[in-house]
C-alpha cells in the first residue's frame, strides 16, 4: 500500500469515527424523546389542564363554559400531540447537552469558553418566550377574543365562543414554540458576529428594516390580534436592541 492511499486511509477513520459518535448521539436523543413521550402520554390529562389553565382563568366563574370535540378520535389525538410537545420541550436541554459532549473534544479552550455560554442561553431564552406566551400573552389575547361575544336579544342571536380542543391547544403549542424559536435572536446575532457575518454598525443601520420584519413574522406566527402580534414584536424589538449591544461589545473585545 502506498503512502499516499495510508494517508487516505488515517483521514478517513476519524470521519468514520465522527459520524458514528454522531449516529450514537442522535440514537441517544431519539431514546430520550421517546421515553419522555411515554412518559408525558401517561401523564397527558395533567399537561392538558396546565396547557388549558390560562383559559379556564379567562372565563373563570361564568357558567357553562367549556372546550368541545368534534371528532370521535379528537381527544385522542390531541393528548398524542401533547405529549410529542411535551417530550420535545422537556428534550431541548439533553439535546444541547448531547451536541456539546460531541463538539467539545474538537474545541480549544478559549473556544469552549465561547460556545458554552450560548449553549446555556438557547434553553433559558426558550423558557422566557413560553412563560411570556403562557402568563400574558394567552390570557390578554383570550380576553380580546371573548369581547367579541354578544347575549343576543331583540331577536338576534347570541354569539358565544365554543372552543374546540384541538383548536385552542395547536394556538398555544404554536405561540410557544414561535415566542421560544423568536427569543433566540440574541444567540444567533452573537454567533454571527463573531463570524464576522454581522456588525453592530450594520445592525444599527437596518432597524428600520428589521422593525417592519418582525411585526411581518409576528402577524404570520400569531393569530389575527394585536395583542399577540404586539406581544411577540416588543420582546422581539428589545432583545435585537440587546443584540446590538452584545455584538458591539464583541467587537471591542475582538479589537482590544
Amino acid at each position: 500500500m502506498s503512502s499516499k492511499d495510508n494517508e487516505l486511509n488515517k483521514n478517513k477513520q476519524p470521519l468514520l469515527e465522527h459520524l458514528i459518535e454522531l449516529r450514537s448521539r442522535i440514537i441517544k436523543t431519539m431514546i430520550m424523546i421517546i421515553v419522555f413521550f411515554i412518559f408525558f402520554y401517561i401523564f397527558a390529562d395533567n399537561i392538558y389542564n396546565f396547557l388549558v389553565k390560562p383559559y379556564a382563568n379567562a372565563v373563570a366563574g361564568e357558567e357553562g363554559r367549556r372546550l368541545i370535540f368534534t371528532a370521535l378520535h379528537e381527544t385522542f389525538f390531541t393528548y398524542i400531540r401533547v405529549a410529542i410537545f411535551a417530550s420535545l420541550f422537556v428534550s431541548l436541554p439533553f439535546l444541547l447537552i448531547q451536541l456539546w459532549i460531541f463538539i467539545a473534544p474538537g474545541l480549544y479552550k478559549n473556544e469552549k469558553n465561547v460556545v458554552l455560554p450560548y449553549l446555556l442561553a438557547t434553553p433559558i431564552l426558550f423558557i422566557l418566550g413560553s412563560a411570556l406566551v403562557y402568563y400574558l400573552i394567552m390570557p390578554l389575547a383570550i380576553k380580546f377574543f371573548l369581547s367579541f361575544e354578544s347575549i343576543g336579544g331583540n331577536g338576534a342571536l347570541p354569539i358565544q365562543l365554543e372552543a374546540k380542543v384541538n383548536e385552542y391547544l395547536s394556538l398555544i403549542m404554536r405561540l410557544i414554540l414561535a415566542f421560544g424559536l423568536c427569543f433566540q435572536l440574541p444567540v444567533a446575532l452573537t454567533l454571527m458576529a463573531r463570524v464576522g457575518l454581522v456588525s453592530s454598525e450594520g445592525l444599527k443601520k437596518n432597524r428600520k428594516y428589521v422593525m417592519v420584519g418582525v411585526f411581518a413574522v409576528a402577524a404570520i406566527l400569531t393569530p389575527p390580534d394585536p395583542i399577540s402580534q404586539i406581544g411577540l414584536g416588543i420582546p422581539i424589538l428589545l432583545l435585537y436592541e440587546l443584540s446590538i449591544i452584545a455584538v458591539s461589545f464583541i467587537e471591542k473585545r475582538k479589537n482590544s
